[in-house]
């Protein structure tokens, strides 16, 4: 005991303790006081992670006495935490549970709905009255529990026997047929469900078949008891306390999820604004239904791309690839413009069949030069994970950098077009082109800069898409619709009515989903007919454009 060496003994005077399961429990419980107040705060922290993952009534006691000891403030939060758990299940006294269950609060951690859910857990039972425990409620029958479902209820108590199925009861009275008749009834009275069941009844009595119930005796046994759902916790107050207890987390939860649904809702409005924007600024300024607006999303995505195989870094690759992408599908947008979209202005029709088929060759090309495999834009480490506030609420960081993004661009267009020479003349153009060329302002240039400024912002929305979706060669075909719904429901050539269309059709493509989980595409389908019905109120949009797209 004092530290002394025992001396020595020969290996066949020693023998070897192995003890049980139950020893080995006793001394685990009795090391639990060391190991919780161990100068170290390592192995503290350890000591209560396993009782965490085993915990015993043994336990509770010495975590209660070791928490106003505890130095350490996370320790002691992890401890008084552990108490609380370890009080609801073990405790028996049931003011300190309710208090255990007052002081968890209207917490949303999982943790804690795990332990306050067996708390409220019930059972059903079927007795002839009302039984004693703690009963959460009485089933009406026929409402609450089905016939089938009782009688089962009644067979699994032993309060009732099986029931007889017509078939059992058809060769039971043929396996007791003497002379033509079934226990002294001639075989042809049997012809009524009635008269058979009275027969089997008899043949119970006679002990010749086994027992089981007839319809009429299911119906009296059914109604001779009553049906109650009890809580497995005996207690009273801890129940209701628990279920109060549950009713302000499920409260907080429904708000948790509705931020959560938000923040989705928002993130998806900044890649939708983002892939409208440029089609806005083309559509309402030169009035070009451009159908090939969702490729050049694809070829800023296939920029990003190219980029990472020659810049390993992938955050520097990013920060090249925005730009670039910009400036290879503005170039792209200027050359499509001054070879197609010129010759085309006043004839829409025209427009949209070329630029659809513009759409198709640009489609395989990529398919030609890259296959057709989807191919990996990675983001950088910083951006993998989500920010989390807790088990309800997170929001990936590669959404928030769109999302940042999103904002960044419509800043930086609001400038562009306050603020500067051309945003002034795009403006100019938009609401009066001829009064514009008269004041020496050159329509065609601008409509060349301005479909190149919406192509080159779709290249930009291609990297930032591609870092989280699939890059292929149909990729741009999955936000030309969105991008399209987003123009006609914000109100085309307006930045203004861009965003304010992305956020409704973000917002309202996330409430469908969330209400009908099983069947995200229809929410394609649900959201074009909110758009009908959308257009019929206002035709021009939420923010309706003033000047020769308002004209046309």
């Amino acid at each position: 005991m004092d530290g002394r060496a025992a001396g020595q003994a020969a290996k066949v005077d020693l023998t070897a303790l192995n003890p049980n399961a139950g020893v080995r429990g006793v001394i685990a419980a009795a090391l639990v006081p060391f190991t919780l107040s161990n100068p170290d705060p390592a192995r503290r922290a350890e000591a209560l992670t396993s009782i965490a993952r085993d915990p015993t009534a043994e336990t509770l006691a010495p975590l209660r006495a070791s928490i106003n000891r505890e130095p350490d403030p996370a320790i002691k939060a992890q401890k008084t935490r552990l108490e609380r758990f370890l009080t609801l299940r073990f405790d028996p006294d049931p003011a300190a549970r309710v208090a255990a269950i007052d002081a968890l609060g209207a917490d949303t951690a999982l943790d804690v709905r795990a332990a306050l859910n067996p708390l409220i857990a019930t059972t059903l039972v079927a007795a002839a009255s009302p039984p004693d425990g703690n009963i959460a409620r009485t089933l009406r029958l026929g409402r609450d529990i089905g016939e089938t479902a009782a009688y089962e209820l009644l067979v699994s108590a032993q309060l009732a026997p099986a029931r007889l199925t017509l078939e059992d009861q058809r060769v039971a009275l043929i396996a007791n047929i003497a002379d033509g008749k079934v226990v002294g009834v001639p075989v042809a009275d049997l012809n009524s469900q009635a008269a058979r069941d009275l027969v089997y009844t008899a043949l119970e009595e006679a002990g010749k078949v086994p027992t089981a119930a007839t319809d009429d005796e299911a119906r009296a046994a059914l109604a001779s008891h009553g049906f109650y759902e009890v809580f497995l916790e005996p207690d009273v107050t801890v129940t209701a306390a628990a279920h109060a207890a549950m009713d302000r987390i499920q409260a907080n939860v429904a708000v948790m999820q509705a931020a959560d649904l938000g923040l989705d809702a928002l993130s998806l409005a900044a890649i939708y604004f983002l892939a409208a924007i440029g089609l806005a600024i083309t559509f309402g300024v030169m009035g070009v239904i451009n159908m090939a607006h969702g490729e050049f999303i694809t070829i800023g995505a296939y920029t990003g791309f190219v980029v990472q195989l020659f810049v390993p870094d992938y955050t520097l690759s990013i920060l090249i690839a925005l730009p670039l992408a910009f400036a290879v599908t503005f170039a792209a947008g200027v050359a499509m413009e001054r070879l197609v979209i010129r010759h085309l202005y006043k004839r829409p029709l025209e427009t949209l069949l070329a630029t659809f088929g513009i759409s198709i060759a640009l489609q395989q090309i990529l398919k030609n030069v890259f296959g057709t495999q989807a191919r990996p834009l990675t983001a950088p480490g910083w951006l993998d994970g989500a920010l989390t506030f807790n088990d309800v609420v997170s929001i990936s960081y590669i959404r928030i950098a769109i999302f940042v993004l999103a904002l960044l661009f419509l800043c930086s267009f609001l400038y562009l077009m306050k603020r500067t020479r051309l945003g002034l003349e795009v403006r100019a153009v938009t609401q009066n082109p001829a009064m514009a060329a008269s004041m020496g302002i050159n329509p065609d240039r601008i409509n060349m800069l301005t479909f190149g400024l919406g192509s080159g912002i779709a290249g930009v929305a291609g990297v930032a898409i591609g870092l989280y979706a699939k890059v292929t060669s149909e990729m741009g075909a999955d936000y030309i619709v969105q991008s399209f719904m987003t123009v006609v429901v914000g109100g085309v050539g307006n930045v203004w009515g861009a965003l304010a269309g992305a956020s409704m059709i973000g917002g309202l493509q996330k409430l469908i989903e969330f209400l009908n989980p099983a069947n995200t595409l229809a929410a394609q389908t649900y959201m074009i007919l909110f758009i009908i019905l959308f257009i019929q109120v206002r035709p021009r949009g939420i923010i309706a454009l003033r000047g020769r797209a308002a004209g046309d």
